[in-house]
């Protein structure tokens, strides 16, 4: 399993404490130093079966200071991929990626079924 994270990130930090809790062995990422690249993100999102809108991390400085709000409805998969991949604070994080899917933020009732 992969945790994708930024280490100043508070909900990272829940989420690791989680997965230290459960004794889950894991490997970290810090999306931040080492951001992740389109193929990566495209992989990432078709594995999770989710809107690649779900990916953005809506609620931080980039986002807004980007106005990325007004102009995500009419960007194309492609474009958005490249938005994403330009800076890792636009992502949302942590994202989990195990087996089979991908978690994306911390949310422990979704964790718990790990």
């Amino acid at each position: 399993m992969l945790l994708f994270e930024y280490p100043k990130c508070s909900t990272c930090q829940k989420a690791k404490k989680y997965l230290e809790s459960k004794n889950f062995n894991y490997k970290s990422r810090n999306i931040v130093i080492d951001k992740l690249n389109v193929y990566e993100l495209d992989r990432l999102i078709q594995k999770s079966g989710k809107d690649i809108n779900k990916f953005f991390n809506t609620s931080g400085l980039k986002y807004k200071e980007l106005k990325l709000k007004d102009k995500i409805q009419t960007m194309s998969y492609e474009e958005k991929l490249q938005v994403l991949s330009s800076d890792g604070m636009l992502v949302k994080r942590p994202l989990l990626e195990l087996d089979d899917s991908v978690l994306i933020g911390f949310k422990e009732k979704e964790w718990n079924t790990i």
